[in-house]
């Protein structure tokens, strides 16, 4: 593919719901992760951060940009 230069890592949070039911939701982003960094240990750091929140974890993302220019 390419080389993995950048990785970032999101945690998305329910911080309240719509007339209509549908979720709000509040993402904070982790930048500058490691790129070789396991999706297992993130995972993992990512539930450790969700824990210190108020707000119930939605969704965790990684993020990679890689580039793609030889």
């Amino acid at each position: 593919m390419g080389e993995l230069t950048v990785s970032r890592l999101a945690l998305a949070f329910i911080v309240g719901y719509e007339e209509d039911g549908e979720a709000i939701l509040k993402v904070k982003q982790f930048r500058n992760i490691q790129p070789g960094a396991e999706n297992e240990n993130l995972f993992n750091t990512a539930l450790a951060l969700a824990s210190l929140q108020k707000y119930e974890l939605e969704n965790v993302e990684r993020v990679n940009t890689y580039n793609l220019v030889q």
